[in-house]
């Protein structure tokens, strides 16, 4: 997966509560096991009326929130289903980070697996961001996850937490599977060695 290190982007604000993952993407679009192909689903009983047209509004139908990087929203995002469609969407969509007060504990991990960032902060600090973004056209924050910092255009810093593995993993674009990869001369001496000791498990060999 591709490595997060700084992202500087346009926030998009979305104003809501309990935003659960069917809301994020919901159930039509997951016939599909690919991570691709997913950004027209994403919201899109927010973003389209029952005929297929934009919805008024919507902060995704917005022309001054168009490429946006960042998304925030308010307590307990992605709640609901575990389904790991969720931050492939956004991902597709262009969202690298996500940020909020809380998340829903599935969801926070499956956006790590993925290569997404999901940032926690207090609720004065969204609120406050919520408010700079919407009287500044163009608002883009600066997210470092080597320094652990969220920074406003106007230099005000807010700190982070994040766990080191998981830190580290996005730091270098690491997925479980390079992880396990990373070992593979072990794994590979390990099974010639059960082949050698136990040939009667592996009938194919004999």
């Amino acid at each position: 997966m591709d490595a997060f290190t700084t992202l500087k982007g346009i926030i998009a604000p979305l104003d809501r509560v309990n935003v659960d993952t069917d809301q994020i993407i919901p159930k039509q679009y997951l016939k599909t096991i690919k991570r691709t192909g997913m950004r027209e689903g994403l919201f899109s009983d927010w973003r389209y009326t029952s005929d297929g047209n934009p919805q008024d509004g919507f902060v995704l139908n917005q022309r001054r929130y168009e490429g946006a990087s960042i998304l925030m929203a308010r307590d307990n995002f992605g709640c609901g289903s575990s389904r790991e469609h969720a931050p492939w969407a956004l991902l597709d969509y262009g969202f690298r980070c996500v940020i909020a007060p809380s998340f829903a504990d599935i969801f926070f991990g499956n956006c790590f697996k993925n290569g997404m960032l999901p940032v926690v902060l207090k609720n004065e600090e969204v609120d406050q961001l919520f408010k700079e973004v919407e009287t500044q056209p163009g608002y883009q924050l600066t997210v470092d996850l080597a320094a652990q910092t969220v920074s406003t255009p106007s230099g005000t810093s807010f700190h982070f937490n994040v766990d080191p593995f998981r830190k580290d993993c996005l730091l270098n674009g690491s997925d479980e599977i390079e992880l396990t990869l990373q070992n593979e001369t072990d794994i590979s001496a390990y099974e010639q060695r059960r082949k050698d000791e136990a040939p009667w498990l592996f009938p194919d060999l004999q």
